[in-house]
């Protein structure tokens, strides 16, 4: 059983157990837990942690842990309905509402019910996480001298060197920035590149945190559509003169949701097109580690061959290793750059020392390589597994395209299966997706799911994953 799980259900039958024992009084030591429990140390502590926490218990250093005092006090019940007035009042002036709707990021991070298969991941399963690599990392980084003291604000020198080297072409370290994460770094981007009430040009579909991100900013997406090779040029080229926007953001290397690849002769019009129109690209390579194993060679960023400074170059870490391992870069030539350092400054200072310390010792090490292989190896045979599934058991949904690099398919809905309510009949077979709706910021052409086949735990997984969504296309047949 997964560590993660045993500490919930230990934490859990404590909890049940609390009553037995008067306020004050001592519970069973560490050691007898262990034994009754069959769980590990570590598991003991993490849920006596757990109920310290939520105030019902309390662990004293060589004492042991006792049960907590009662709270007496009720917190008071405030009115909060004022704020409804104060966050609507500058909604007549504002170019662009920005009320948020999180809901398309949500569903890729909340962790769902015990039971539920999780197609809805936007992450690595932890059975794919390298975490003997990374803990091993952590130690090393604790263990260097000013390991907590303050990093240079772009971040340290080593890591900004690496991610230079991986971009290629004439990027140096000069031109990176680090940042807490690809979200972080899309966020200060459009932040320095497009101001409140402005068109943002965006593909469609699109990875929806990055819409939320354009919203919460006060910009406007403005959706320009996509086909097999990406982005088209030619809607492109169009979408600028009528909107006169001055950012494009796009994901040319296996795109979020389609899976789609920017084609050669598409990199190169992408680029001229926005440099003609005065324009950046947004380059988000969040996928360039989640290669399949039987890809063929990946095209370089779009920034590694870019020496006017169109593309901002955006990426990160976290994707091929842990959600927890926020640690990306901004990479962007020119007096953009500035701008960028700027709001970085001001909204986070600097990424955490440690965390940069222990992503260069990852990095650094002969586990990343291997790590990246097995990753390789693993989304390969997975993909191949949904995929298989989906035409043996799911004929009706059209899979247009099977991506040799990401974490997950794009199949279409047929007419007939209402993309809401097979969401919700999912979930009632428990099988977590995520509808194909937020997505777009206009209106869809047609019904979708993403189901991504990283968040699993394997082949036997995916094949009771479609087993379950058959019965929920059943279920709405019926």
């Amino acid at each position: 059983m997964h560590e993660r799980s045993s500490v919930a259900e230990l934490a859990k039958s404590l909890k049940a157990e609390l009553d037995r024992y008067s306020p004050g009084g001592k519970l069973p030591s560490s050691r007898a837990l262990v034994e009754r429990y069959r769980v590990s140390p570590v598991t003991v502590t993490r849920a006596l942690a757990q109920l310290a926490a939520e105030g019902l218990v309390v662990t004293r250093p060589g004492a042991g842990a006792f049960r907590a005092e009662p709270r007496t006090a009720t917190p008071a019940v405030g009115d909060t309905s004022w704020q409804e007035v104060a966050l609507s009042a500058d909604s007549t002036t504002e170019l662009v509402p920005r009320a948020v709707d999180a809901s398309g990021v949500l569903v890729t991070l909340s962790a769902p019910p015990p039971g539920m298969i999780e197609f809805n991941g936007g992450y690595l399963h932890p059975s794919l996480q390298p975490e003997r690599a990374l803990a091993a990392a952590l130690a090393r980084a604790g263990r260097r001298p000013g390991a907590w003291g303050r990093p240079p604000t772009d971040g340290l020198p080593e890591l900004r060197e690496w991610f230079a080297r991986e971009i290629g072409g004439s990027v140096t370290a000069a031109d990176i920035l680090i940042t807490a994460g690809g979200q972080s770094a899309i966020t200060t981007a459009l932040r320095a590149l497009a101001a409140p009430g402005t068109p943002v040009l965006v593909e469609s579909p699109t990875y929806p945190g990055m819409l939320a991100v354009a919203r919460a900013s006060g910009l406007r997406p403005v959706p320009v559509p996509t086909d097999a090779d990406g982005v088209r040029p030619d809607l492109l080229e169009a979408a600028f003169r009528a909107t006169g926007a001055r950012v494009l953001v796009c994901q040319p290397l296996f795109q979020n949701p389609t899976g789609a690849v920017l084609g050669p002769e598409r990199r190169r019009a992408v680029v001229a097109i926005a440099r003609a129109a005065g324009a950046f690209v947004v380059e988000d390579d969040f996928a360039r580690r989640l290669v399949h194993e039987d890809a063929v060679p990946l095209p370089p960023p779009l920034a590694a061959d870019d020496p006017d400074g169109v593309v901002v170059h955006v990426c990160s870490l976290t994707k091929p290793t842990s959600a927890s391992l926020r640690v990306g870069a901004l990479a962007a030539r020119g007096p953009v750059l500035e701008r960028l350092r700027a709001i970085q400054v001001v909204d986070s200072f600097f990424v955490p020392r440690p965390l940069q310390e222990a992503a260069l010792e990852l990095v650094g090490s002969p586990a990343w390589g291997r790590h990246l292989r097995a990753v390789s190896q693993e989304l390969k045979s997975r993909r191949d597994a949904l995929a298989g599934a989906l035409a043996l058991h799911l004929p009706e949904l059209t899979l247009s395209h099977i991506p040799s690099g990401g974490y997950h398919l794009w199949p279409r809905l047929p007419d007939t299966v209402p993309e809401s309510a097979l969401h919700a009949a999912a979930l009632r077979t428990g099988v977590a997706l995520a509808p194909g709706r937020p997505y777009f910021c206009a209106e869809p052409p047609a019904g979708h799911i993403r189901l991504s086949f990283a968040g699993v735990a394997g082949p036997t997984e995916i094949a009771e994953g479609v087993r379950r969504l058959r019965a929920a296309v059943d279920e709405l047949a019926a």
